[in-house]
């Protein structure tokens, strides 16, 4: 019996079968694909991060940050409700980045800035010239003023409105070597000082002088105070016309530095009175006491000007 217990026990046999992935098996595969799929993320955020502006990053920070303040105000801060962030833009297939919620504005207000100047410049323009015209009249009108027209030089520089008295030969606008005017020239001042009441624009006198000395020599008194003199009586003329104090901007002597006739020094017509009725840059300029930035003319087809400075000692033509 123990004999045929033991015949009939049956036999296992155990085969391994042995392949070419023994050790790993495929799991290297899926590792591999792990790693591609994390670098694209990584490459993906990299490009969307170069193509965000500031403020959409800024934007995203402060949602994770404090996420239920920005959603509670997103929406209603922005006028867009679709933007999750505030500021954020919507079109993610921009390529050069999202524009900032106020940008646009900004940039709306920049134009509208400039052309509002322009506007500006360009009615400073016509008061000036619509001034010019009335200086001219206001000549013509009166006979005794009308003797001096050929004293009477009107132009429009890049400062304004230039208006300068000249001496002629016997004609004289003040005394010989003194600040008193003459008659006919306190007459024309007053009249010249209703008519400049009349603008905003501020006014700088500027007196100047021919290089003849003093006896007494530069260190006594000089063409310097003379200049100084001349234009302060000048100005109080104009004041006596009407024109208010707070137009004046600056009363400057300049002696003979400038001279209308260069060729002639001692000429009588390097004696005389320039009134610039300034525009807006040139009121600016003085105030700062350096360059103000040009605007571009934004007319139709205008291109941006650099404003040439005036050259006051070039002869001017005077009006008949």
């Amino acid at each position: 019996m123990a004999g045929d217990a033991k015949k009939l026990q049956p036999i296992i046999i155990k085969r391994i079968k042995k392949g070419g992935h023994a050790v790993h098996g495929g799991a290297w595969k899926i590792a591999y694909a792990d790693f591609v799929t994390a670098m694209m993320a990584f490459f993906l955020l990299m490009w969307l991060l170069g193509s965000t502006t500031e403020g959409d990053k800024k934007g995203i920070a402060d949602y994770f940050a404090s996420p239920l303040k920005v959603a509670m105000l997103g929406g209603s801060g922005s006028g867009d409700s679709s933007s999750v962030v505030r500021g954020g833009g919507q079109d993610l297939t921009r390529t050069t980045g999202q524009v900032k919620a106020g940008e646009i504005e900004s940039r709306r207000s920049t134009i509208n800035l400039r052309v509002l100047k322009a506007e500006q410049r360009r009615a400073e323009i016509a008061r000036l010239e619509d001034l010019k015209r009335k200086v001219e009249q206001k000549l013509s009108g009166n006979e005794r003023l009308a003797m001096m027209r050929s004293q009477i030089l009107l132009d429009m520089t890049a400062d304004g409105l230039r208006i300068q008295i000249v001496d002629e030969e016997g004609r004289p606008m003040f005394g010989s070597g003194s600040p008193d005017l003459q008659p006919y020239m306190r007459e024309l001042l007053r009249e010249l000082g209703g008519v400049l009441a009349g603008v905003p624009n501020r006014l700088t006198l500027e007196g100047h002088t021919d290089a003849t000395p003093f006896p007494g020599g530069e260190r006594g008194y000089s063409n310097w105070e003379l200049s100084a003199d001349r234009a302060n009586t000048t100005r109080r003329e104009l004041l006596a016309g009407g024109l208010p104090e707070e137009h004046v901007l600056r009363v400057l002597g300049l002696a003979s530095s400038v001279p209308f006739v260069p060729a002639d020094p001692r000429a009588p017509a390097n004696r005389r009175m320039s009134l610039i009725v300034m525009n807006r840059e040139a009121e600016e300029r003085t105030l700062r006491g350096g360059a103000v930035p040009v605007e571009p003319d934004l007319e139709a087809g205008a291109e941006a000007e650099t404003p040439v400075a005036p050259a006051p000692s070039s002869p001017q033509t005077p009006i008949r």
